[in-house]
């Protein structure tokens, strides 16, 4: 009997997808279900990206250039540079959302066997990114008692090998909302720099830091040129996850060609997603202050709520729009599928991702979930009503 890939059977269902059937069959009850599970904001995309499309004068839609159009990187590199990094159009290639320029950025700097540390828990896509690429994650726990802060340099040396030949990082993280520091960068630099490895720095949160300084892997000077590749979309900050419009920046050359030669294997990025690009850069600074208010106060929120329920662990996520917190029961996963089939607080309910799936050491998380403040502050009240009765009645709650 013909059989899919071994790559294929490999790939992982979504950590926040995979309860989507429950969530649908729980809608089809007549249940509202209010969305935790997935970083899609409810805030409007901004109009002028839009106006950019329904207003273009477009007779062919043709190929742009396999790094995307000069127009489109002349003004990413004018945001990149109004954000103290200082690239140019031709260290930027264009890729089709953020997934593609980690995939990139994965076959650009590794070889098929060679590993990639990455602190844990991390953005549930990683591990199928690797399986396609055909390398190794090599997870390094970091711990809800710290916050998630960043492994020590002595944790992270220990599970270097000779096959090790990158550290990836989301800053802010995705699923933590935890902000590393001038000075873990700088360490996470010092040990690239001592064992020769890449840095893959994932900013697709870059905008949301609500209380430090957001600093760039780019940001650490020209020491850090030839190890940094920074990774980047425009879907959360302009709240366009259906443009599929990322970016792969470096000024590493050698690695800025190999990425190209991935890219040209796909002919070009999305031409009508760059014209939103355009005009995305073209936005005031201003632009960000209310997004980022609004998403701070929806942190705090959340934060509050779930810090006053009984048995509940939840640090305080500095950035991105993602809590990871613990819950007193007895499996995360189990419980947020109850919640969808068999829980009903006032004809609501909610749908969280279980933080198994952003773990790869066996057993790690099996009582966290993450929730994704992308609600206004009223769902969220009411989300966390249904959370937090809950709690109160799900047969497997532990105290």
């Amino acid at each position: 009997m013909l059989q899919a890939s071994q790559r294929g059977r490999a790939m992982p269902l979504s950590p926040y997808r995979r309860l989507s059937p429950y969530a649908d069959a729980a809608k089809a009850r007549g249940l509202h279900v209010y969305h935790l599970n997935i970083g899609q904001p409810d805030i409007e995309t901004p109009p002028a990206m839009m106006a950019a499309v329904q207003q273009a004068d477009i007779r062919v839609l043709e190929y742009s250039h396999g790094a995307g159009t000069l127009s489109y990187r002349q003004k990413l590199a004018t945001y990149y540079q109004r954000a103290d990094i200082a690239v140019t159009p031709d260290e930027i290639i264009v890729t089709t959302g953020g997934s593609e320029a980690i995939l990139f950025a994965l076959l650009s700097c590794l070889n098929p066997g060679d590993e990639v540390l990455v602190p844990e828990p991390y953005y549930g896509a990683y591990t199928a990114f690797s399986i396609a690429a055909g390398v190794t994650l090599v997870p390094v726990l970091s711990y809800i008692e710290t916050g998630f802060a960043l492994p020590s340099l002595a944790e992270l040396e220990a599970h270097l090998t000779e096959r090790t030949r990158a550290v990836l990082i989301c800053n802010p993280n995705n699923p933590t909302g935890y902000v590393y520091s001038r000075t873990e960068l700088e360490q996470l630099l010092d040990l690239c720099q001592r064992h020769q490895l890449f840095l893959l720095s994932d900013e697709a949160y870059r905008e949301f830091c609500y209380d430090a300084p957001y600093v760039s892997a780019l940001h650490l000077g020209p020491a850090a040129h030839e190890y940094v590749v920074l990774l980047d979309t425009i879907s959360k900050r302009y709240s366009a996850c259906g443009a599929r419009l990322g970016a792969l920046v470096t000024k590493n050359q050698t690695i800025r060609d190999a990425a190209f030669r991935f890219a040209q294997m796909r002919i070009s990025p999305p031409g009508l997603a760059q014209l939103m690009g355009e005009a995305a850069a073209d936005l005031p600074e201003s632009y960000f202050d209310h997004t980022k208010a609004e998403y701070q106060a929806r942190r705090d929120r959340l934060v509050e709520r779930l810090r006053a329920m009984p048995g509940v662990v939840c640090p305080r996520p500095g950035g991105a729009f993602y809590v990871l917190c613990r819950l007193p029961v007895d499996d995360a996963a189990r419980f947020s599928q109850w919640l969808l089939e068999d829980f009903n607080h006032e004809g609501q309910t909610l749908m969280m991702s279980p933080a198994v799936g952003f773990y790869a050491t066996p057993g790690a998380g099996i009582d966290e979930v993450r929730l994704a403040y992308v609600l206004n502050l009223q769902a969220l009240d009411a989300a966390m009503d249904c959370l937090e009765h809950g709690l109160r009645v799900y047969p497997g709650r532990r105290n």
